[in-house]
C-alpha cells in the first residue's frame, strides 16, 4: 500500500498505516509509527492518538455468573517486548504509558529503538539496572537503587531513560547528595564579571587569586583577634593620656587610657576591615537580586562582622577612650560586647571549605535527632540535679551542691563525661546518683553520635557538586535565559526563590 504525500493530513497518513496493519496481520502495531514519515504534526498526532487509546482505565466486566474478569479491549493490556543487552523483557504498554514524558512512555521517543525484524525495542544499556527502571513504571514512580549497581551507572541509566529531573533530584535528596548549585548571574555584563570574580572562585584564574587573598585576610583577622587578648600584647593597645591626668581624693595621680592608633594590631584590624567592607559593597553592587542578597545568612554574618569595627572606631574617636581599657564603665562593657561580633568572621571560612558546608548540612539534617537529645538531656539534668542535691544533703547535712540550679552545671559536665571536679557530691548516696548520671550520659550520647556520623559520611562520600545551570537574571529576579551544559534556552520567568527552570536564587 502506498502512502499519500506529505501534503496529506496526518490523519490520512495514520489511517493508511492502520489500513496496512489490517491487510497485513504480520505487521505489529509498533511497526506503524516506524513506517510513517517524520513530521512534527504526524508525531503529535501519533502521540495523542496512542495515548488516548492506551491511557484509558482497564475495564472490569462481570460475566453471567457475576464474576469480575479483566477486559483488555481498551488496549492497555497489549504487551511489548524490550531487549536490553540481549536480555528480553516483556510488559504491558499501559504500564509504560503512566509516564508519557519518559523515553519508554512516549511513543515518539521510543520508536527510534524499534527493531522491526526482532519485533521488540532494543537498548544497549546495563541489563540488571533495567529491572529497577521497569519497576519504576510498575510501582508508579518509585526509584530504587540496589546495592550491587554502582551509583554512576544508576544515574546514567535514569538519565538515559529520561525519568525526569524531579525524580532524580528526589532520589539524590533521599540518598544524601549535596545540592547542585546554580550559577546565578546578573544581566549586565560588567556586573556579571564582577559577581563571578567574587562569588565563584573556580570560574577563572583571577577569581582563584581573589579567593586566596580573601581567605588569607580572614585568617589574619582571626589570628589578630585572638592575639590582642593576650596580656603581653594587650598593653600595646592602650596608652596613658598625660593630658587627662588628675589627682584623686587619695592624692594619687590618675591618667585615663586612650587608643594607641600606632599599634600593629589596630593597623591590621583597619586593613582587614577595609577589605571586608570593600568586598561587601562590591558583592552588593554586583549581586543579581538585591533582596536575595539580604536574605542570605552568610551575607548577614559578613555585615555583622564589620559593623562593630566602625561603631567602636567612631566611639573611640569621639570620646578619646580605649576600647581595650580594663575600666568597668557601661560604655567599655558595651564595646566589649561589640568586639565579640568580630568572631563572626570565622563563619566566612565556610565559603572556602566544603567540609564545613557539609557539617552545616549534617546538623540541619540531624535536627530531629538533636532536638530529641536536647529534650532528654534537659529532663535528665533536672532529675539528677534534684537527686544529687537531696542525696548529698541526706548524707552530710552540708551538701557541696548548694541548690538544685547549682547542680545543673554538675549534671551537664557529668553526663557529658567531662567532670571538671569543681562541684562533686560528698556522700555515698550522692556518689551513687553521680554514677547513674554518668552511665545515662554515655548511653544518651552513644545513641546520638552514630546518627550524626552516618549523615556526615553520607554527604561527604559523594563527589563535590558542580554547577548544574547558569541562569541570567535581571535586577528583579526575572530569569532571562538558562544554560545547561552550554546549551542556552531563552526564558523569562517571574522572580521566585526557585524558578520553574530549577534555578535557585540566592
Amino acid at each position: 500500500m502506498q502512502f499519500a504525500s506529505l501534503s496529506a493530513t496526518p490523519h490520512d497518513l495514520f489511517n493508511s498505516a492502520v489500513s496496512l496493519h489490517r491487510h497485513s496481520p504480520s505487521t505489529s502495531y509498533h511497526d506503524l509509527s516506524s513506517v510513517l514519515p517524520h513530521h512534527d504534526a504526524i508525531d503529535h498526532f501519533i502521540t495523542t492518538t496512542e495515548n488516548s487509546r492506551f491511557e484509558k482505565k482497564i475495564d472490569l466486566v462481570p460475566d453471567k455468573d457475576g464474576i469480575v474478569s479483566h477486559n483488555c479491549s481498551s488496549g492497555t493490556c497489549e504487551r511489548i517486548s524490550i531487549s536490553v543487552s540481549g536480555q528480553l523483557y516483556e510488559t504491558q504498554i499501559g504500564t509504560l504509558n503512566r509516564f508519557p514524558n519518559t523515553l519508554l512512555g512516549n511513543p515518539i521517543k521510543r520508536r527510534e529503538f524499534w527493531d522491526a525484524k526482532r519485533k521488540c525495542y532494543v537498548f544497549d544499556t546495563h541489563a540488571p539496572m533495567f529491572n529497577y527502571i521497569l519497576y519504576y513504571y510498575q510501582s508508579g514512580g518509585k526509584l530504587i537503587r540496589p546495592e550491587d549497581i554502582p551509583e554512576d551507572i544508576f544515574l546514567e541509566d535514569t538519565a538515559f531513560y529520561e525519568l525526569g529531573d524531579d525524580t532524580i533530584a528526589e532520589y539524590k535528596w533521599r540518598t544524601g547528595f549535596l545540592p547542585e548549585p546554580d550559577m546565578i548571574l546578573p544581566e549586565v555584563m560588567w556586573k556579571r564579571k564582577l559577581w563571578k570574580l567574587l562569588e565563584y572562585p573556580s570560574s577563572s584564574t583571577l577569581a582563584k587569586v581573589v579567593g586566596i587573598i580573601s581567605l588569607g585576610i580572614i585568617l589574619i583577622s582571626i589570628v589578630n583577634f585572638c592575639l590582642e587578648s593576650i596580656p603581653l600584647f594587650e598593653k600595646e593597645l592602650c596608652i596613658n593620656d598625660t593630658d587627662s591626668a588628675f589627682t584623686n581624693e587619695d592624692g594619687e595621680v590618675v591618667m585615663l587610657e586612650k587608643q594607641n592608633y600606632g599599634s600593629v594590631f589596630f593597623v591590621i584590624e583597619c586593613v582587614c576591615a577595609f577589605w571586608f567592607t570593600l568586598e561587601v559593597i562590591l558583592r552588593f553592587i554586583a549581586c543579581p537580586v538585591k533582596k536575595q542578597y539580604l536574605k542570605n545568612l552568610m551575607n548577614l554574618f559578613d555585615i555583622s562582622a564589620i559593623v562593630p569595627f566602625y561603631v567602636i572606631t567612631l566611639f573611640v574617636v569621639s570620646t578619646g577612650a580605649c576600647d581595650h581599657s580594663k575600666r568597668s564603665s557601661i560604655s567599655i562593657v558595651f564595646l566589649r560586647v561589640l568586639r565579640l561580633f568580630r568572631a563572626f568572621r570565622i563563619f566566612k571560612l565556610t565559603k572556602h571549605s566544603r567540609g564545613m558546608q557539609i557539617l552545616g548540612l549534617t546538623i540541619k539534617q540531624s535536627l530531629k535527632e538533636l532536638s530529641l537529645f536536647a529534650i532528654f538531656l534537659g529532663i535528665a539534668i533536672i532529675f539528677f540535679s534534684a537527686s544529687v542535691y537531696y542525696a548529698d544533703l541526706w548524707d552530710t547535712q552540708s551538701a557541696n551542691i548548694a541548690s538544685i540550679p547549682d547542680g545543673f552545671w554538675w549534671a551537664i559536665v557529668t553526663m557529658c563525661t567531662v567532670g571538671y571536679g569543681d562541684k562533686v557530691p560528698s556522700g555515698i548516696l550522692g556518689k551513687l546518683v553521680g554514677s547513674v548520671c554518668v552511665v545515662s550520659g554515655v548511653i544518651t550520647i552513644a545513641l546520638l553520635v552514630p546518627v550524626v556520623v552516618s549523615n556526615f559520611s553520607t554527604y561527604y562520600s559523594h563527589d563535590p557538586p558542580k554547577t548544574s545551570k547558569v541562569c541570567i537574571v535581571d535586577s528583579d529576579g526575572n530569569i532571562k535565559s538558562v544554560s545547561v551544559n552550554h546549551v542556552k534556552v531563552e526564558k523569562e520567568k517571574p522572580p521566585t526563590e526557585t524558578s520553574p527552570n530549577g534555578c535557585v536564587l540566592s
